[in-house]
């Protein structure tokens, strides 16, 4: 998860994947009923085409893009960009969103799990940060569509 607090030296970080994944999303809102290639994005981003397509295919799977396969064929917004949740599609693509070791299932047991409060304040911040989330759609993010489109050259 991606946020560095001021000065204290904590960071919380999306993966790769996930800003990929929302990069991708903003550049086929502001391409608009247009279709984008894979390339297209990658280009414009200067990211790997290879990720790409993982998060385009996962993408498709949850129903945030649809695919036009053939020649002149490419990827837009599955529904509208008002309906596009952050805070699902981030759900969506990281694996797991553990903040530490304990939160995994398969982490060796810490010896003062009955005892700690590090867990329950850490799934606190969890929520937190999900909830902000959740208070944005996709369309908030490309509201400056006309610059967007310049910086991204669709």
């Amino acid at each position: 998860m991606a946020e560095t607090a001021a000065g204290s030296g904590t960071v919380v970080r999306l993966t790769i994947y996930a800003d990929y994944a929302l990069r991708m999303l903003m550049y086929l809102s502001v391409k608009g009923d247009d279709l984008a290639t894979i390339a297209e994005v990658a280009n414009a981003y200067g990211i790997s085409k290879t990720h790409l397509n993982k998060v385009s295919h996962q993408l498709g799977l949850a129903g945030y893009v649809v695919t036009a396969r053939g020649k002149g064929g490419g990827l837009r917004l599955g529904r509208p960009a008002q309906e596009i949740s952050l805070g699902d599609v981030v759900r969506r693509v990281e694996p797991d969103m553990a903040l530490a070791p304990c939160f995994e299932p398969l982490h060796a047991p810490c010896p003062i799990v009955p005892a700690c409060g590090l867990r329950g304040a850490l799934y606190e911040a969890r929520q937190a940060f999900l909830a902000v989330l959740d208070r944005y759609s996709l369309a908030d993010l490309v509201q400056q569509r006309a610059e967007l489109g310049a910086l991204l050259r669709t």
